[in-house]
């Protein structure tokens, strides 16, 4: 996982870097000056788990966070990000998505992680934590038009996994934690209904099959797709307010061949989420 981790930080720094330089001229900047925007978002709601599924070894359970590990309620979620608009085409993004889920149950069936047996009809705590931080860059399209903005850009997201499962009478315990930094695209598009309504979608996302990128054989496959649908209102000048629909899902299946132990190193981390929210944002 870190090789993934470091192969896809050196494409998205990368082209990053690249996309900003290149579309960033200092005409942009000269002719645009005046133009420059700071907004603050802050978003807050509940999530709902459609299907997670993850597995520790190639001998370990499969489980479902749903029926076997207590995922079947709504969860409180929150996101804040800042955006500076440099001018009318050129915009970053900065993101923090807080992403902790900790439940309680009673098993139900045996469970397998990393050759660690949690038996049926034990009390286990299941930790989720997945927040995540994001640099992001989208270029305008269709700046001219007061109508739509279609913007594209690309997004550098780095992660802080905790995966935490502890019996109740504390002797059974794994913990699997990384940090890793992922590449994807981005785009965002937004349609205005009259001066106050309007309609916004945003996504980012990429599918990364590590040995069809690098050639080797170590078969790890890594997806993200963070999709929103919103529809906002124009308060006053400085403040909109928004409800929005989101979809957040991907994970990763592989080996990671760097692994010591206890298991073998392989994993499967697969989620679909739901999140719905209502936001604000501010102009400054």
């Amino acid at each position: 996982m870190k090789r993934l981790a470091s192969l896809m930080a050196s494409i998205g720094l990368l082209f990053f870097s690249s996309a900003i330089t290149a579309q960033t001229t200092t005409s942009d900047l000269n002719s645009n000056n005046s133009n420059f925007k700071l907004k603050a978002v802050a978003e807050i709601g509940y999530l709902a788990v459609l299907s997670h599924k993850i597995q520790f070894s190639n001998s370990g359970t499969e489980i479902d966070y749903t029926s076997d590990g207590g995922q079947d309620n709504l969860f409180p979620v929150s996101r804040i990000s800042l955006e500076g608009q440099l001018n009318r085409k050129n915009t970053i993004i900065l993101l923090y998505q807080p992403l902790r889920i900790e439940t309680q149950t009673l098993l139900e069936r045996d469970l397998v992680i990393d050759d660690l047996t949690y038996p049926a009809g034990s009390g286990v705590n299941f930790l989720y934590g997945f927040p995540f931080y994001r640099i992001s860059y989208l270029r305008e399209f269709m700046a001219d038009n007061e109508k739509t903005n279609f913007a594209l850009g690309l997004t550098v997201q780095i992660r802080n996994a905790t995966i935490t499962f502890e019996s109740l009478d504390g002797t059974l315990f794994r913990r699997n934690s990384d940090i890793g930094i992922v590449p994807a695209l981005k785009l965002r598009t937004r349609t205005n209904l009259n001066e106050k309504v309007f309609l916004e979608l945003e996504a980012d996302g990429i599918y990364a099959p590590v040995s069809y990128l690098n050639g080797s054989d170590n078969e790890i496959v890594g997806v993200i797709l963070d999709a929103s649908t919103r529809v906002g209102y124009q308060l006053n000048n400085s403040v909109t307010s928004y409800l929005n629909l989101r979809y957040l899902g991907g994970g990763a299946v592989g080996t990671d061949p760097d692994f010591t132990g206890p298991g073998d190193g392989y994993v499967k981390n697969w989620l679909h989420f739901l999140t719905v929210t209502t936001g604000f944002t501010y102009s400054f």
